[in-house]
Order: C-alpha cells, then sequence, then structure tokens
C-alpha cells in the first residue's frame, strides 16, 4: 500500500504571470497530452478554472478507453494548482502543479504527482511500467511546453 510520487519540472524563459493562463486553461490540456492518449475534454469549455472545479474527461490508455474525472482541489494562481483524480484508472492521483519565478523572467514549472495504484499491493507490481509511461507523457509535455513558450517569445 504505497504511495508513489513522480516529478517532472522545466525551465521557461518568461514570468509566471504570462507561463501561469497558459495551464490555467484547461483546453490547453489537450494540446501537450501525447496523441496516443486520445486525450479529450467531455466537460463543456470554456471551463472556469478554480477550487471546486470538476472536470471531465476520455481516453484510452494501452486501447483501453477509460473516463477520468477530476476536481481542482488547490487554486492559488500564479503560484500552484492541484486537480485530484475522483474517478480513473488510478486509486489515488493527486498532481500538483507549482510555477516559481527563480530569476526575473524565468519560471520553474513544477509537477509532482502522487499516486496508488489500483489493486494494492499487488498492483504495485506494476510500478516500473507505470513510471515509464508517466515519464514519456511528462517527456512529451515539456517538449511541447517549451516548444510553445519559445515561439512566444520568438513573435515578441
Amino acid at each position: 500500500m504505497a504511495e508513489h510520487i513522480f516529478k517532472s519540472s522545466l525551465e521557461i524563459r518568461l514570468p509566471r504571470e504570462e507561463v501561469f493562463p497558459f495551464f490555467a486553461a484547461a483546453e490547453n490540456l489537450e494540446r501537450i497530452t501525447p496523441a496516443a492518449l486520445g486525450f479529450q475534454i467531455t466537460t463543456a469549455t470554456p471551463i472556469e478554472m478554480r477550487r471546486g472545479t470538476v472536470i471531465d474527461y476520455k481516453l484510452s490508455m494501452h486501447g483501453l478507453p477509460m473516463k477520468w474525472r477530476s476536481e481542482i482541489t488547490e487554486w492559488d494562481p500564479p503560484r500552484s494548482f492541484a486537480d485530484t483524480q475522483l474517478i480513473g484508472p488510478y486509486k489515488q492521483w493527486i498532481h500538483t502543479h507549482r510555477f516559481t519565478e527563480t530569476a526575473p523572467g524565468i519560471t520553474l514549472m513544477e509537477d509532482e504527482v502522487r499516486y496508488r495504484l489500483p489493486l494494492e499491493p499487488l498492483g504495485d507490481i506494476a510500478k516500473f511500467l507505470v513510471e515509464r509511461e508517466l515519464k514519456k507523457i511528462f517527456e512529451h509535455r515539456n517538449k511541447v511546453v517549451a516548444d510553445i513558450f519559445t515561439t512566444k517569445l520568438d513573435s515578441k
């Protein structure tokens, strides 16, 4: 019965007041999620992000279609927010997004996912597979985000 923690970070050469709004728009999650997951928001958009907002998605993991519902459980713009899975494949999924301005015009975006796998403790055998998938998803996400914000910088 273990809680696992996955972390990812990315430095963005913009102030957090310019970075945070991109992540505060739930619709952008589709843009930064690997296409192979078939990720789609099913909640009507635009979505007003605040504590208590519930968002429904559908996606496919390894060819298995599933529904996912999350709630924004923390909301502290432009510093952080967290979403918690209410319905989905994990026994627990709490994803905290932090935005720290480490120097003028430079934002460190940090993701921390605290998760528990279904069918504990037997499900924990699959931890290495889940971590490998999470690493691929967040590497893709960080690459897309870096490209988006580099383009934004180039257009200034």
